[in-house]
């Protein structure tokens, strides 16, 4: 699965649950937040002032190497 900025957060949770140690790093607390039910990548990088081209290779690169 290649993640891009519309997959949403719950359904990265879902399929990878070890991932959130990414979002944990940048300060998300994606798992334990009622917004990841319909919230996507774009919005979560928006909201919190992170970069949206960053986040995507850092999770991508996770998935693939896992």
């Amino acid at each position: 699965m290649k993640l891009s900025k519309e997959t949403s957060v719950l359904k990265i949770l879902q399929e990878y649950p070890e991932i959130n140690q990414i979002f944990v790093a940048h300060g998300l607390g994606c798992a334990k937040c009622l917004a990841a039910d319909y919230e996507d990548l774009e919005t979560v990088a928006k909201a919190n002032n992170l970069d949206l081209k960053m986040l995507l290779n850092e999770l991508n690169n996770f998935i693939q190497n896992n």
